[in-house]
């Protein structure tokens, strides 16, 4: 009896090997049709170009070697200009340009795309710029670098748009906060995430009063965060006072948020810091104005001169108020065409090529039976564009018009 269950065990247990090794031949040859499938859109998807930046210096010696990340696309797109972000933590390169990647590939939205800058990791000079930063009071010799050296060679290098993000983590935040209070000119929008500021981290705390008082030149912008983590409680008092500090004593030329991310871990807050102040910092190209708003209740000429404003003052590129205006514009459609067709003709006297404007100029033109308007319209609409889904859309809607 034994015997013979030892046989039938035998023979089982092979029968099963048998069924696994067909059954995994199987899922292998569905996984690489499935891969053979999806190889095109697999292929057609490029990861952003990884580039290194060796930078000179008359305060070291060695050449600091930059890691920069190029967005998607960089090496076509030969007529664009880019944003550029510093991070001085060498381990920030990747989560940042992940980061980067996902919350600018859909059209920039929320994050334009930008040049990504990381430090080389222990860089001698590097490391002395940034130790007499923080314990010589008035030492700026690490701005110097930034401001002769590190900023013009990025630009020099790369199709750089002018506006510039210096984001940081702990020490490296207090460095951020160091280079806002001295030099703000030299970035535009401000990340501290968790700053080191107990004994007085990089002076910070006895500069920011006079300092930030006396800001002049075009607005600048801070989102300084915190939390209550084990890591983060010696730095909560400092914290407190930095950002009485700022509520007392920051002019109108700092635009500022001040957050906590309670109950959140240590290592998460430059994730989240980030990630939120990116949104604020291009909060106001991606945000259309409410046609209840003060200013489109002031017509298409306020609105224009609301988004000059951001283009010459905030951005120093531009961000144009064709979706605005054409909101406003949409809102009059029932109750006034007349007004309607104004807005969107102001519209398209600011920017002669906004197909979206001549598209609405010429439903509005359907609406009212003027058939010959709304084709024209449309027409110019397909002209002024190269976007499959808008050709297809507007191809469409004249092929309607016309019958």
């Amino acid at each position: 009896m034994v015997t013979v269950l030892n046989d039938f065990t035998a023979k089982g247990l092979n029968l099963c090997k048998g069924i696994l090794f067909v059954c995994s031949l199987l899922l292998t040859m569905v996984v690489v049709n499935a891969y053979a499938v999806d190889a095109p859109r697999i292929a057609a998807f490029v990861q952003p170009k990884t580039d290194i930046l060796s930078v000179n210096s008359s305060t070291f010696n060695a050449n600091a070697d930059f890691v920069v990340s190029l967005p998607n696309g960089y090496s076509e797109s030969v007529d664009k200009r880019y944003v550029v972000l510093l991070d001085l933590h060498p381990r920030s390169h990747l989560y940042l340009s992940g980061m980067h990647d996902w919350m600018s590939h859909n059209g920039g939205w929320p994050w334009l795309e930008t040049i990504i800058v990381t430090a080389p990791n222990g860089h001698e000079g590097l490391g002395k710029l940034k130790v007499a930063a923080i314990e010589k009071q008035g030492d700026q010799t690490l701005l110097d670098f930034f401001e002769q050296d590190l900023l013009p060679a990025i630009d020099k290098r790369y199709r750089t748009n002018g506006f510039r993000i210096f984001n940081g983590f702990t020490g490296n935040a207090g460095l951020v906060l160091h280079s806002l209070i001295n030099r703000p000119h030299l970035f535009n929008a401000y990340i501290a995430a968790s700053p080191v500021l107990s004994e007085d981290f990089a002076y910070v705390l006895t500069d920011a009063p006079k300092k930030l008082t006396n800001m002049q030149g075009t607005p600048r912008f801070l989102f300084m965060t915190t939390s209550d983590s084990d890591f983060e409680q010696r730095q909560l008092e400092s914290f407190a006072i930095l950002e009485e500090i700022i509520k007392t004593h920051a002019n109108s030329k700092l635009d500022y948020q001040i957050k906590r991310f309670d109950g959140s871990y240590y290592m998460t807050q430059p994730i989240i810091a980030t990630a939120l102040g990116i949104e604020m910092i291009f909060n106001d190209i991606h945000t259309v104005l409410p046609v209840t708003s003060e200013v489109s209740k002031q017509g298409t000429k306020s609105i224009l001169a609301h988004y000059k404003r951001l283009t010459n003052e905030v951005y120093g590129f531009e961000v144009p108020a064709i979706d605005s205006l054409l909101a406003l514009g949409d809102s009059l459609v029932s109750a006034s065409p007349a007004q309607a067709i104004a807005v969107y003709q102001d519209t398209l006297n600011a920017y002669p090529k906004a197909h979206t404007a001549y598209h609405a100029l010429a439903m509005v033109y359907a609406s009212t039976d003027e058939l010959a308007k709304a084709i024209e319209a449309e027409k110019q609409a397909l002209a002024n564009t190269d976007h499959p889904f808008y050709q297809r859309k507007y191809t469409q809607q004249l092929a309607v018009f016309q019958q």
